[in-house]
């Protein structure tokens, strides 16, 4: 039993895809060289991933929850940020529906942390702090 037209749900074209990804790909080139780095950490994924996430070629989509730290981490400038958000909605459309209303105004707040002595411990309890906060802001969001 097939679906009718208008019931089927909306193709994530490669096209659409690659084109946001284009966009963040362009933008990541033009800032430092750490800032697939500080990105990276910022997901709790390694670079890796964000060299994934930024290449065209690959159509796997960016996951909707890491579209607020990629515009928060990488400062697209306005004209950036509108054509990244118009061709992230016209490549998901439902996504896109689902996260409408106005965005959260954020405040940057500085911690001062233990350092654990170790590089992998610091990353970790870094990528759990960011988490909270990201989950913790997730209050402030009007219900749906």
């Amino acid at each position: 039993m097939s679906l009718a037209p208008a019931l089927r749900p909306p193709r994530q074209t490669p096209a659409a895809i690659a084109a946001y990804k284009t966009i963040l790909r362009d933008a990541l080139d033009r800032r430092p060289s750490g800032m697939r780095k500080r990105l990276a950490e910022a997901l709790g994924k390694n670079r890796s991933f964000v060299s994934q996430i930024a290449n065209p070629a690959y159509p796997t989509p960016i996951p909707p929850g890491h579209i607020d730290a990629i515009l928060d981490i990488c400062h697209f400038s306005p004209t950036e940020r509108a054509s990244f958000l118009a061709a992230y909605a016209s490549a998901h459309p439902r996504r896109a529906a689902a996260s409408e209303g106005p965005p959260v105004r954020t405040r940057p707040l500085a911690l001062r942390v233990p350092d654990l002595g170790d590089e992998a411990k610091n990353r970790e309890f870094d990528r759990l702090v960011q988490d909270l906060v990201i989950r913790l802001a997730r209050l402030a969001e009007p219900p749906a």
